[in-house]
């Protein structure tokens, strides 16, 4: 695989769930790419398909209720949509990783923490007892965890939240993944644990060159950590740029809205941004712009027509009737 080909690559990826009050449009026509080494963070409020879409990937959501209705995620030549179940499960664990957003959750509570950790090895590479021992060690030590012999017999209720993180971010290392897709590790924790969980990623990715995706709605986390940001608003990709550009010039309202919610250091005095209204309802799919009820920005055709995401410039796509530089609609669009 040439460096500048992606490891993954996403294409109309759409997620429905059918349920009683009618059918849930969670993911609608997603489309992104990841390169290798590559830190993309995943941002947007709660409900806004960040989760759905990468759980999709790795066909992880419940189906039934939930339905991959159409998109391919294509990595090493294989859509992960379409490939067999048996096939999937080797690259799973393997050669992606998945960091869920609650530890307790996650990890089975019967089962040590040696036992996990090595479990993964045994499927994946068919490692001998011995060897699947000595990697589970140097992966609690990778992953900071002190006295890792001792820890490798505990339970997951023996250990403290930010510890069970850290056990599932082995988990997922065990196997040296091409991959890692971290869903909101840091939520559940206290802001100091947090600090160290991201430092830790940040480390590891660095060290081993993985490929991340960081899934999140903290768009503090994502500037100290991405190299690109994706920015998702029911069900659907609204903006998409490099993490310095974004920042300084986000291009669509909603991720204005967003960094204006972020209390700042440079900024001090200055009121925060509400965005006013609701998220929308995913009972139906728009046939206007999804964020128009609550644009400041909205005209006409904002009311009548959902935009496409569109590629303005060489490094960042946008959903917007909108041109925020320039003040007024896009131009011959």
């Amino acid at each position: 695989m040439s460096p500048t080909q992606p490891v993954l690559q996403v294409t109309d990826l759409t997620t429905q769930f059918d349920t009683q009050d009618g059918v849930v449009h969670a993911v609608n026509g997603v489309s992104f790419d990841v390169n290798p080494g590559e830190f993309l963070g995943v941002v947007g409020e709660s409900g806004s398909g960040k989760s759905v879409t990468m759980m999709s990937l790795l066909r992880l959501i419940p189906m039934p209720p939930g339905e991959i209705v159409s998109g391919t995620a294509v990595y090493e030549d294989r859509d992960l949509l379409t490939i067999g179940i048996d096939e999937l499960r080797e690259i799973r664990g393997g050669k992606i990783g998945f960091i869920f957003q609650d530890p307790m959750t996650s990890l089975n509570p019967v089962l040590t923490v040696g036992f996990q950790i090595e479990e993964s090895l045994k499927i994946h590479q068919d490692a001998p007892p011995d060897v699947r021992e000595a990697r589970a060690i140097e992966l609690l030590e990778l992953v900071g965890i002190p006295s890792p012999e001792q820890r490798l017999k505990s339970y997951p209720h023996e250990l403290s939240g930010g510890m069970r993180q850290r056990v599932m971010i082995a988990v997922a290392l065990a196997c040296s993944p091409q991959i890692l897709i971290a869903d909101e590790p840091t939520t559940a924790l206290d802001v100091t644990i947090q600090a160290q969980i991201i430092e830790l990623v940040k480390d590891l990715r660095e060290k081993l060159g993985t490929a991340v995706i960081w899934i999140t709605h903290d768009l503090g986390v994502v500037a100290g950590l991405a190299d690109r940001v994706v920015v998702m608003y029911g069900g659907r990709i609204v903006e998409e740029a490099l993490v310095a550009e974004l920042y300084e010039s986000p291009q669509h309202p909603y991720t204005s809205g967003l960094l204006g919610s972020l209390p700042r250091l440079d900024q001090k005095g200055s009121e925060l941004v509400t965005i006013q209204g609701q998220p929308p309802s995913l009972y139906r799919l728009p046939n206007r712009c999804t964020f128009a009820p609550r644009c400041p920005y909205a005209f006409d055709r904002c009311l009548e027509e959902s935009p496409p995401l569109l590629q303005i410039t060489e490094t960042r796509k946008v959903a917007c009737w909108w041109d925020v530089d320039n003040k007024g609609p896009r131009d011959g669009r």
